[in-house]
This record gives structure tokens, C-alpha cells and sequence, in this order.
């Protein structure tokens, strides 16, 4: 189980440990939480009060300090895992359903023909209706997109990496995610 780390303005920054988000309580570097408490670390004996250290660690935590606007305007890196999720493991050309094993990233202008590795030049694809388009283009294949590519935002980023997700940080995460997004379905 991970934390979601947020900054002071709610924004997702990463996926970190319990470890790591103990680290950020005991430096005093966590701003506030959300969310239950998911695990609790204990540590030694404080030698004048008796009392044994501890520590409770949410799901949600924000960190104290700044992070630089610009962060925010990259594109989520693509990769097939992200890729699949959005697609909901859904080939564009056939609707069948698979697993990662049988589906490949399809470049919809291919890169031989100048198209770019992008969140919207790339769909799923089983292996075989890749096989059949090869390095045409849709229209030249006679095979027609079923749904259309897009970028996802930050929040559908969190959720795509596939981690285990708790229910309150998924809860957390959605309410930023746009109701037109595969996620919502």
C-alpha cells in the first residue's frame, strides 16, 4: 500500500511508501492529511516519559513547500501499462477485450509515415488488428477508430500507474478526473 503525496495545494506529486511518508511526519514536513490512518509505525521507548514512539500514517498526506508551476504543464509519461488502462484494454478496432500480453501500442499515423510516440497519436491495439493495418493509416485499412485517443490529466496519471489504490484515495483522485474520462466508466 502506498501514500498519495500531495503539496500544500492538493495537487498529486507522487506515490511514496509508508516509510517515506514517516520520514516527512517526523521532519514535520507534512502540512495536513486526508483519508484514515493506513498504517501505524512504532519505534523506540522515550527514555523520560516511558511512552513508545508512533507514528500514524494516512493515505493522503500534503508536504510543506513549494513546487514549481511548470511541474504541472508536462504530459504523463506514456507507457504501455498507462496506455492499456486508459484504453480499458479495449482494442480500437475490434472492441474485443484482452490482456497485456495480447495488446500493442498503435501508432494511428504510423511512425514510418512521420507520427509521433503521444498519448494522441497511440491507442490499444490487439496484436492482430495491428497486424492488419501495418503501416497504413486507418482509412487505407478500412478500419475505423471505435473510441478516440486523449491526454490524461494528473489525477488519471496517479490513477493509471497501477498501484493498489485505497478507496479514499481513489475517491480523492476522481473528483478531479473529468466525467467524460474511460475512468469514470
Amino acid at each position: 500500500m502506498d501514500v498519495l503525496q500531495l503539496d500544500v495545494s492538493g495537487r498529486p506529486q507522487a506515490w511514496i511508501t509508508p516509510r517515506e511518508a514517516a520520514l516527512l511526519y517526523a521532519s514535520d514536513g507534512v502540512a495536513w492529511t486526508l483519508g484514515r490512518a493506513c498504517q501505524v509505525l512504532r519505534g523506540g521507548i522515550q527514555r523520560t516519559t516511558g511512552l513508545q514512539s508512533r507514528i500514524e500514517v494516512h493515505s493522503i498526506i500534503a508536504v510543506r513547500g513549494a513546487v514549481p508551476s511548470r511541474a504541472w504543464r508536462q504530459t504523463p509519461a506514456l507507457t504501455n501499462p498507462k496506455l492499456f488502462v486508459r484504453d480499458r484494454h479495449l482494442c480500437a478496432y475490434c472492441g474485443g477485450r484482452f490482456g497485456f500480453d495480447t495488446l500493442t501500442r498503435e501508432h494511428i499515423i504510423p511512425v514510418s509515415r512521420g507520427g509521433r510516440d503521444t498519448w494522441m497519436n497511440c491507442i490499444t491495439a490487439c496484436r492482430a488488428c495491428n497486424g492488419r493495418k501495418g503501416n497504413r493509416m486507418p482509412e487505407e485499412a478500412r478500419m475505423t477508430l471505435l473510441y478516440l485517443p486523449y491526454v490524461p490529466s494528473l489525477h488519471e496519471d496517479m490513477i493509471l500507474r497501477g498501484r493498489r489504490i485505497l478507496s479514499d484515495q481513489m475517491e480523492f483522485l476522481l473528483a478531479s478526473v473529468p466525467r467524460s474520462s474511460r475512468l469514470h466508466a
